[in-house]
């Protein structure tokens, strides 16, 4: 081979290698996940080029004008320098046309298509591995990047990271589908964003079904109802109107029963409770049942009165997918 057919091949293999360096880098960028590059980066110990790539992504404008530039430089450039070397070479004939398709066609298949499905499928690993690179390219290109920023907004746009809460749920169900997540977990997703969008109104066991008990009475006239009804908390009401003294367990009036102390009042045993309004965020209540060991709540109306009962199950219970409201 002569030297000149030699030159020509290396400055075809340079241009194609170039070429598809570029395209799968970008395509890389493009496809790799930026909720898994935050976290990577996050990381006390961060992976090797993660945090250079996290810039980059916030960066993204910026980071694809970059590789838009080297790309056109070595695909634009290198095919008029290697059309004129190859005028030379060839000098006429057909082998001239020949090598102008046979170029394209390499310069699509290898330097294009090929390079940007392998940035596609491993993504991650071609943005971590190409970060280092694409910074020191930032920094020296940074005299023709200023001015296109200034002339073109557009590129110096951050990329934020976000989302809302229907693309989570859709995330969710994509994962159930494909098998990364259980469908019961999927499906206990969806059901979380719903308790913004209920209050305590919406779940608590009205006044009228609630279980109350007058709190002057002794123990041995309730005991018909502690049989009858097995529901886990009473209200203990006084003698005035909407008067809530406070909340009784089931277990503890009848242990008590249980013990001989027949006299003693609902009253004597009942535990301080917590009022909430009835308009209150279950997330909110959800939160709010953390701070007392009891885990429910007397339900108020905007006037201060007692509306309903309601306990930490019944939020529970939402999020399980098997909650009743006629139940505690």
């Amino acid at each position: 081979m002569s030297p000149d057919l030699l030159f020509l091949a290396i400055l075809v293999v340079v241009v194609i290698i170039g070429s598809a360096l570029c395209s799968g880098v970008e395509a890389a960028f493009l496809a790799v996940n930026p909720l898994r590059v935050h976290e990577l980066a996050a990381k006390k110990r961060p992976v090797n080029g993660a945090r250079r790539l996290e810039k980059l992504r916030h960066r993204l404008g910026r980071t694809l004008t970059v590789l838009t530039i080297t790309n056109n430089g070595f695909n634009i450039f290198g095919s008029l320098m290697l059309g004129s070397y190859a005028t030379f070479v060839f000098k006429s004939g057909m082998v001239l046309p020949l090598f102008s398709i046979g170029l394209t066609i390499l310069v699509l298949l290898l330097g294009e298509i090929v390079p940007k499905s392998i940035g596609t499928r491993f993504s991650l690993k071609v943005s971590l591995a190409s970060a280092p690179i694409l910074t020191l390219l930032s920094l020296i290109m940074r005299p023709v990047i200023i001015p296109l920023e200034r002339l073109l907004p557009v590129i110096t746009t951050e990329n934020e990271i976000s989302t809302d809460e229907e693309e989570i749920t859709q995330m969710a169900r994509l994962g159930s589908q494909k098998g990364y997540i259980e469908a019961d977990e999927a499906a206990m997703i969806s059901k979380v964003f719903q308790l913004n969008d209920l209050t305590a109104r919406d779940l608590m066991t009205p006044r009228v079904a609630a279980p109350t008990l007058d709190g002057s009475i002794s123990l041995e006239e309730v005991r018909p109802n502690l049989i009858t009804n097995h529901s886990q908390w009473w209200v203990v009401l006084g003698k005035e109107v909407d008067k809530v003294i406070g909340v009784v367990n089931r277990e503890q009036l009848l242990t008590a029963l249980l013990q001989g102390q027949n006299q003693l009042t609902p009253k004597d045993l009942a535990e301080k409770v917590e009022f909430v309004p009835e308009m209150i965020r279950v997330d909110r209540l959800l939160n709010n049942f953390t701070e007392d060991k009891n885990g429910v709540r007397v339900v108020v109306d905007e006037f201060g009165g007692f509306v309903g009962l309601i306990g930490a199950e019944a939020v529970l219970a939402v999020l399980a997918g098997w909650w009743r409201k006629s139940k505690i």
